[in-house]
């Protein structure tokens, strides 16, 4: 018969990817392979002596995940792609080191129960995401800054020449007016490109399978709202946050928080200048709420039951002329309920809307 553990040894020995075996009985690492010191930056042979100390380098927030985690493995459980984050050694400067475990529990016979698995250095590739991630939250909110800019000036222009069309009307000049309505048209026209190209960001988004990984939600939101705040001048609107310092679940992060910013976009075009958007999360545990509110010209009752349709009759075009595609609200409610979310909302005619998503906190596979 073969020996597994005979054949597969070179190729442990051999990676970049740090395999261990953890003896539960003994509280003893007893295998661990030469990728340690590339890993860990210490000698294989100091393993045990370092366990303490990689233990306590554990990030406070990534402490209750671990221990969960570790829970399933003990329960015979597999755990594949756990996440977290290392500290740097005390009164050493370098960056936070991001380890991907997979591990599992094997009885090779009573008195011999073990902890296998491996860890990868996923920091570079981290990094990376983290950093695309960010580039992809700030060219949202760009882009929605931007169409806001953008349309303005159409929507005064269009809205200058209707009103010179108005005044000449009596002249009878057809020249006039025909080039007055071609300044209309190509403002109204301009306003629509702007907002079909924002729009097409999202609804291309939402056409992705879910990729769900653990989110702190707060900071996330805090800097979503932040990123607003910096052009709360161009827009003429406030932008709030409320939170706790912290919240951790399972998300898409780049669907989740597109939608966020899709809510916060429908906020800044339906309310005038000086106006306020505020967004807030809280944790009640095995629940989070995130809200976003504005004291915007609200939601007619009579579209209560019909607003998170495809093209549904609440569509309309915001307070400088925006277009709607009338599907933003329902590709909305399907990321929400992807997520195993709901979505529902409170609204008064010329006193403001709060969309509310209840999102379950959902416990790793």
């Amino acid at each position: 018969m073969l020996d597994f553990a005979t054949l597969f040894r070179p190729l442990a020995d051999r990676s970049q990817v740090l395999y261990f075996a953890y003896r539960l009985e003994t509280g003893q690492v007893e295998y661990v392979s030469p990728a340690y010191e590339a890993v860990i930056k210490r000698a294989p042979e100091a393993v045990n002596e370092d366990l303490p100390e990689l233990l306590a380098r554990l990030h406070p927030e990534d402490q209750e995940f671990a221990s969960a985690r570790l829970n399933h493995v003990l329960q015979g459980k597999f755990v594949e792609d756990v996440e977290l984050r290392l500290l740097p050694p005390r009164g050493v400067l370098q960056r936070i080191q991001w380890l991907c475990l997979t591990v599992g529990r094997v009885e090779q016979a009573p008195g011999y129960t073990y902890l296998t698995g491996t860890v990868h250095d996923i920091t570079r590739a981290r990094e990376y995401i983290d950093n695309a991630n960010r580039f992809n939250k700030k060219k949202n909110i760009t882009l929605e800054v931007l169409s806001h800019d953008l349309a303005g000036p159409f929507i005064m222009i269009k809205q200058v020449a209707g009103y010179v069309s108005e005044r000449i009307e009596k002249l009878q000049d057809t020249q006039l007016t025909e080039l007055l309505l071609t300044m209309q048209t190509t403002c109204q026209d301009s306003v629509n490109l702007i907002r079909d190209f924002v729009d097409h960001e999202f609804l291309e988004s939402s056409n992705v399978e879910l990729k769900l990984e653990r989110l702190d939600l707060a900071t996330e939101l805090r800097t979503l709202v932040a990123e607003y705040e910096k052009s709360g001048d161009e827009i003429q609107k406030r932008f709030t946050f409320d939170g706790p310092p912290t919240c951790y679940l399972y998300l898409d992060e780049n669907k989740f928080m597109q939608v966020v910013n899709n809510l916060v976009s429908n906020s800044i075009k339906f309310t005038p200048d000086g106006g306020h958007i505020h967004v807030s999360v809280q944790d009640s545990g095995e629940q989070v709420l995130v809200a976003v509110a504005d004291n915007g010209i609200g939601i007619s009752k009579k579209y209560e039951n019909t607003l998170f349709e495809r093209f549904t009759p609440a569509r309309r075009p915001g307070l400088r002329g925006e277009k709607s595609t009338g599907l933003g609200m329902s590709i909305i409610k399907v990321i929400v309920e992807l997520h195993q979310g709901t979505i529902s909302y409170e609204s008064e005619e010329g006193q403001g809307t709060t969309f509310y998503i209840r999102l379950p906190r959902l416990q790793p596979a």
